[in-house]
């Protein structure tokens, strides 16, 4: 069935017509797939290469893509990933000006912080008739590479009932905000599906204008470092300085709950184009 998703990809999105009761797969099979080889072009700030056997989505089709696996629609949202969905990656820009990137990264203390967070963002959830959320600690330890100008890490959360899964996230530092990419994977295929999903953002670059190293004297300055991009950014920034505390930890609650729930339906909605047992 994988092997018939990849062949469909090629054809017009016009083959398939609506039906009455279309499957997940079916509505999936409708989205605009761009396929490779091409570019991807993201948030009108950067582009990706798009190699033969991955796909790409546009905003309009990312938001349709989400809801399909189960995630509130977003916009400005793009998706890249093999045609397989072995893996996807969902990107979205944040402009929240130049980050510097001088800033110490304390592994140790972003953990406690994010664990200290853990029971009123659960209350929260709660409160909302959603599931609570646990983090247990780092899969990737937040690494920061400055040739790059990439900051990574790999958060390990459970639900209430035990499933362990893993939120890897990659932010791009530009001249004018941030580019974050999450990357969807299982917890057992993570490790592989991290080298490929590095080998997919060789191919990722800012539109001239848009680089890092293009800052000018003038530009906007975000608020924040290094470590509050691993809490939550512009939001981690607003709750210390006691702006809106409950409203933005809502938001730093939901903000978990969204790519811990991309993650494990991800995973599930990766199961329909796999061969059935006969």
């Amino acid at each position: 069935m994988r092997k018939l998703f990849a062949a469909l990809l090629l054809f017009p999105v016009l083959a398939w017509a609506q039906s009455p009761a279309a499957t997940p797969d079916e509505e999936l099979k409708k989205l605009a797939w761009q396929n490779g080889p091409t570019k991807g072009a993201i948030a009108g700030k950067a582009s990706i290469k798009v190699p033969r056997e991955s796909v790409f989505l546009d905003a309009g089709n990312t938001r349709r893509f989400l809801e399909l696996n189960g995630n509130p629609p977003r916009d400005n949202h793009f998706m890249f990933g093999p045609k397989s969905l072995d893996w996807f990656a969902i990107f979205s820009f944040d402009a929240s000006g130049y980050v510097k990137d001088d800033e110490k990264i304390d592994a140790d203390a972003l953990l406690k912080q994010l664990k200290d967070a853990d029971e009123p963002g659960n209350e929260q959830r709660k409160s909302l008739g959603l599931p609570a959320i646990y983090t247990d600690g780092w899969q990737v330890p937040p690494h920061y590479d400055p040739d790059t100008k990439r900051l990574e890490w790999g958060l390990r959360l459970r639900t209430e009932s035990g499933k362990p899964l893993v939120n890897y996230t990659s932010r791009v530092l530009g001249r004018t905000g941030v580019m974050s990419v999450v990357l969807v994977s299982e917890p057992d295929q993570l490790e592989q599906d991290i080298k490929a999903f590095k080998q997919a953002m060789a191919g990722f670059s800012y539109n001239g204008g848009e680089t890092y190293a293009e800052f000018k004297q003038g530009d906007k300055v975000a608020q924040y470092g290094l470590a509050a991009l691993v809490l939550g950014g512009a939001a981690a920034v607003a709750t210390k300085k006691g702006f809106w505390g409950a409203i933005v930890a809502f938001f730093g609650a939901f903000w978990k709950l969204i790519l811990g729930g991309l993650v494990a339906l991800g995973a599930g909605f990766k199961s329909l184009f796999k061969p059935k047992a006969q």
